[in-house]
């Protein structure tokens, strides 16, 4: 089977329009031709025409004709087109002056239109050539009918050369074919570049997805078109991908939150059943000894009133990350003062004895007014300061002002403690996350305090981050809206 090749668009636009271009140069050549020798032609016969009319006028006006006659015999002679020119003059029937061979007056002068007549058989030969075009010839008579003018001029190769256009006309046309013929070529080759590119463009698209089509197309319409074509294929690709880019992390987000959905249940249920299955051990325990002393009795029931204790602060933090979490735009806001808050807070902790041996100093400017709400940062405070006894060994922690800008206020919360590991850093703020979870259950800890205080700051609109002091202890940056 033959394949058969389809002709690009450029030599289908290009072979028209050259044969075209050829087509309108031959026309015009021929043109040029026949007009340039009938030009010349005319201008053959005028001459000849001339030379009778004015031997007729210098007859007619009674003027001396030899004197032009002698100008024909020169200059008519000299010049290789008329050399071979025949003029007779008769005067009366009779001949008195000729150039070259003289002519017989057969023709019929009275009607000037070279007509011949009386034709015999010496006269047939000239007549016939004459009617084929080989002869110009001219018959002139005077007003007196007494003077006769017979003119011929062969029409033979010297003639005809001499009536043809110049070679130099058909060069000159040819280099207009030819140049007409490159410009065509250079319009044909700067198309079908683009649409070769774009043919390229259109199959690429279809078949390879990472495609990356090129612009550099010609500085025209057609390139501009092609450009805008191209441009529009690359915003929908990128459009495709941003859709995609977002669907997957769409994706990943839900699939993070299921995780985080069981990693909790996991947690919650992990974190209740110790305590209930403690609760649950004293309470048996007293049940099946009804004889059991009553200090042992004692001892028990206040455990188990502890660990009742540390399953409602348990419910309790995780009622607050619950409602941290999904109801933080119902949250009430209003501006605060919030040196009045810490000052609050720090004496509440003081009297509840929470704070043990450890000092809580802070430097909080008076004026200091702040987009929060009070029982949220009381508790964030509270979750702060328990963090540092419960877990930092040190004896003081401090609360200070240490920036602001023209939206927030900068504050820092650090100890004088022993800090976390750097490893430990990253997971401070996750739920039930504890550095050393046998000591932090004996001290009583739910595992959500700071993921209670980042969810406080967050849903309040500012950041918190923590990092090791240089020197010793646990340093937390948080960030709160200015009140306006």
């Amino acid at each position: 089977m033959v394949l058969k090749r389809r002709i690009s668009y450029q030599w289908r636009f290009l072979f028209p329009l050259i044969l075209l271009i050829w087509l309108i140069v031959i026309v015009l050549g021929v043109w040029m031709y026949k007009s340039e020798r009938d030009l010349k032609i005319n201008n053959i016969r005028s001459q000849v025409s001339l030379i009778n009319s004015r031997i007729i006028y210098a007859y007619d006006q009674d003027i001396d004709p030899r004197g032009f006659l002698d100008f024909v015999d020169y200059h008519y002679l000299k010049d290789p087109l008329y050399d071979k020119i025949r003029l007779s003059i008769y005067f009366k029937g009779k001949l008195i002056y000729h150039i070259g061979q003289t002519i017989s007056p057969y023709i019929d002068a009275s009607k000037q239109s070279s007509v011949v007549t009386d034709i015999d058989e010496s006269n047939r030969n000239l007549y016939d050539i004459r009617m084929k075009g080989n002869f110009f010839y001219e018959v002139s008579q005077s007003a007196d009918k007494t003077v006769s003018v017979y003119t011929i001029l062969p029409f033979d190769n010297d003639v005809l050369k001499a009536s043809s256009v110049s070679v130099s006309i058909y060069i000159l046309l040819f280099v207009v074919a030819v140049v007409a013929s490159v410009i065509a070529y250079l319009m044909a080759r700067r198309i079908g570049r683009n649409l070769r590119m774009l043919s390229d463009f259109a199959e690429r698209a279809a078949s390879d997805p990472s495609f990356v089509p090129s612009t550099d197309f010609t500085h025209d319409e057609f390139g501009d078109i092609a450009r805008q074509i191209v441009r529009f294929y690359n915003e929908r690709c990128q459009s495709i991908l941003k859709l995609k880019r977002e669907h997957a992390v769409a994706l990943h987000a839900l699939n993070d939150k299921a995780q985080m959905k069981r990693e909790l249940t996991n947690n919650i249920n992990h974190e209740l059943k110790t305590p209930i299955g403690v609760i649950k051990g004293y309470l048996d325990t007293i049940n099946e000894n009804p004889d059991m002393d009553n200090e042992s009795r004692t001892h028990f029931l206040r455990k188990v009133n502890d660990h009742v204790d540390r399953l409602i602060s348990l419910m309790d933090d995780l009622s607050s990350i619950t409602r941290l979490e999904f109801g933080s735009k119902m949250i009430n806001t209003e501006p605060l003062n919030f040196h009045e808050v810490v000052f609050q807070t720090v004496s509440d902790l003081e009297t509840s004895g929470i704070m043990g041996k450890m000092e809580f100093n802070y430097d909080i400017p008076v004026y200091c007014k702040v987009i929060g709400n009070a029982g949220l940062l009381t508790a964030m405070i509270g979750n702060l300061v328990k963090n540092a006894v419960a877990y930092s060994k040190g004896t003081e922690c401090n609360l200070i002002l240490t920036d602001k800008d023209e939206e927030f206020y900068h504050f820092a919360f650090y100890d004088n403690g022993v800090g976390v590991k750097e490893t430990s850093l990253p997971h401070l703020f996750e739920r039930f996350f504890r550095e050393d979870s046998g000591r932090s259950r004996k001290k009583g800890g739910t595992g959500l305090g700071l993921c209670i205080v980042q969810n406080t700051i967050e849903a309040l609109g500012g950041t918190i981050n923590a990092t090791n002091r240089e020197g010793g202890g646990l340093l937390f940056r948080f960030t709160l809206k200015q009140a306006k």
